[in-house]
């Protein structure tokens, strides 16, 4: 299955049917009066968050959605059948966004989370409704509310605890691979990875969700390489871990160039508690990868290490990305409300 987290959708919630305009007219009855019924209110067009997706490569081949409109009022008091629903299934953690591509409608981070996105019309009345003590016999009905058509924006924001970050060929994917049942591509050449990946990982008997991303270079802000397009997979992340290539001649510039294109993106990610990480350890001798750890340490803070493909400290970064992500839900976890004093 293709990834698509990006899809343009065209809306249309159902008309109100027409209310009637109807006398009852049977034998024997001298003063039928007015009988019109209401028409049927429209569908409307809802979005749910649904489990089981993890793409919108559905909204690929299907990009129109209309809802069915009321049926008309009919004598004899009868009410137009109201017209159904359509409901647009999304994987959690979508965003639904205006046509502008910026103004946020809906965030479906949870699944059963649902948002009318356009609301059905109401259906019109009939002359039974008008019918009163100085007018009896009202000749008019109100026809039924127009439906609502708009266009809309799906974006995907992939829900996980834990987003990878680094270079191309910085050892992510081998890492993700090393540590959990998750089969992304891996080669000897940058860019392997086209189009982002979740792993649930395990430690000390605690399992949390892991989103490998493709890797980012100088300029990705600008829109070179794959550029930031998929650094929104990890805006809902509690920790970010940025693994650094140890094989490489600078690795304290390897460090910087994410750092200044994870800044340039926002404060969303700039502010998000971050692991740094040495990988690639079984590459260096004991000298050299102590000469790189200080390099690295001058400019990024504390650094672990580690090497993916040897499965060399996997187990201490991922205590510490437990421990981040621990620390995260507790400054998150709302308030208990004070208990009330009773006599």
């Amino acid at each position: 299955m293709k990834f698509l987290d990006l899809a343009k959708v065209y809306i249309r919630s159902g008309g109100g049917g027409g209310g009637c305009v109807s006398f009852r007219r049977e034998k024997y009855i001298e003063y039928g009066g007015p009988d019109g019924g209401d028409g049927g209110k429209g569908g409307s067009v809802i979005a749910e968050a649904v489990e089981g997706l993890n793409t919108l490569i559905d909204f690929r081949y299907q990009q129109h959605f209309f809802a069915k409109s009321g049926q008309p009022g009919m004598g004899k008091q009868r009410t137009g059948a109201d017209g159904a629903d359509i409901i647009l299934r999304v994987p959690a953690g979508t965003e639904i966004l205006d046509e502008d591509e910026e103004t946020v409608l809906a965030d479906l981070t949870d699944v059963g989370d649902t948002v009318v996105l356009a609301k059905g019309g109401n259906g019109g009345f009939g002359n039974l409704h008008f019918k009163s003590s100085t007018n009896q016999a009202p000749r008019r009905a109100n026809p039924g509310q127009p439906g609502i058509e708009r266009t809309i924006w799906l974006r995907l924001k992939l829900i996980a605890d834990v987003g990878l970050l680094g270079l191309p060929n910085a050892g992510k994917s081998t890492f993700l691979a090393a540590t959990s049942n998750a089969r992304p591509k891996i080669a000897d050449y940058p860019f392997t990875t086209l189009h982002p990946n979740l792993g649930v990982v395990g430690v000390d008997q605690v399992e949390f969700v892991v989103a490998d991303i493709p890797g980012l270079i100088e300029g990705a802000s600008e829109g070179r390489g794959l550029g930031d397009l998929f650094l929104g997979h990890v805006e809902r992340c509690s920790v970010l871990l940025h693994l650094v290539d140890g094989t490489s001649e600078d690795v304290a510039g390897d460090w910087q160039t994410i750092i200044t294109e994870v800044e340039a993106y926002g404060d969303i990610l700039g502010d998000k508690p971050r692991v740094t990480v040495l990988n690639k350890i079984d590459a260096l001798d004991e000298e050299e990868l102590a000469e790189k750890k200080a390099e690295l340490e001058a400019v990024a803070g504390p650094v672990l290490t580690m090497s993916g493909v040897a499965q060399q400290g996997t187990v201490d970064v991922l205590r510490a990305l437990r421990t981040e992500i621990d620390e995260d839900k507790l400054r998150h976890k709302p308030a208990e409300e004070p208990e009330t004093w009773q006599p």
